[in-house]
């Protein structure tokens, strides 16, 4: 039996585990929860998936999603 694992990494390092895989590039909030666009409000912490890195070993895939965070003055274009 395989497990897969699915994680996000903020840019600090730090990782929390998330339900599913991300695509790549796609907007997500604190908890790795993609946004709808349009966005709500451009006062938001989002970040955007720049990096995704699987690792398969015996009975155990696990993927990596780096975080990287998005500026303010960038989430206007999606408001």
């Amino acid at each position: 039996m395989t497990t897969y694992e699915h994680f996000i990494v903020y840019p600090d390092g730090d990782r929390q585990e998330i339900p599913g895989p991300l695509p790549f590039d796609a907007l997500v909030d604190l908890n790795g929860r993609p946004l709808t666009l349009p966005l709500p409000t451009a006062r938001m912490i989002a970040y955007r998936v720049v990096k995704i890195r699987r690792s398969e070993e015996r009975g155990e895939v696990v993927t990596l999603h780096y975080l990287e965070l998005v500026p303010a003055a960038e989430l206007t274009e999606y408001t």
